[in-house]
């Protein structure tokens, strides 16, 4: 096998099956190279965007925080010590106050199903992210101009086209 880059219009690709022959099978190869390429592009965005999907619901920590010199509060204790009797009244504080935990068992259960869902998919994502990664190295490792451009050209089609997903997100 060739260790070097070559223009050749005959290689055979992952699989005996897929044994190129002439321009118009590498014309062709070369397409699917780069559709898998924009695929693959297109995967991490989806499995960022899942990642976000399922990010945790804000906890509240017991740290001290200072409202004035002599009062402190803690996050999970509605009351504060001390400090002066208008801060105790201002909306300020009372923003400071943790909300009240309402949720239901059938509600948590339901957010504990979505996120293994989420999880699930995610990790179902990445499986395929990754063996597609390591077909297009063993495609690019053909070492032929045509197909490694091809790669090249669908990561930048692939990424091109999922930048503006990542902004909605």
């Amino acid at each position: 096998m060739n260790m070097h880059f070559e223009g050749s219009s005959n290689v055979t690709l992952l699989f005996d099956f897929w044994d190129v022959r002439g321009p118009a099978g590498m014309v062709l190869s070369v397409f699917v190279v780069l559709l898998l390429t924009v695929i693959y592009e297109l995967l991490k965005v989806w499995k960022v965007t899942i990642g976000q999907q399922k990010q945790p619901s804000m906890k509240h920590s017991s740290a001290p925080v200072s409202l004035s010199p002599g009062a402190s509060c803690f996050a999970p204790v509605m009351k504060c010590q001390g400090g002066s009797s208008s801060l105790n009244n201002s909306p300020s504080e009372i923003s400071l106050a943790p909300t009240e935990n309402t949720a239901t068992t059938a509600d948590s259960t339901t957010a504990v199903k979505k996120s293994w869902l989420l999880h699930s998919l995610q990790t179902a994502i990445h499986i395929l992210q990754v063996t597609l990664g390591y077909m297009l190295m063993l495609c690019v490792m053909s070492y032929n101009v045509w197909i490694f451009l091809g790669v090249i050209i669908g990561s930048v089609l692939g990424y091109f086209l999922a930048f503006p997903l990542l902004n909605q997100i």
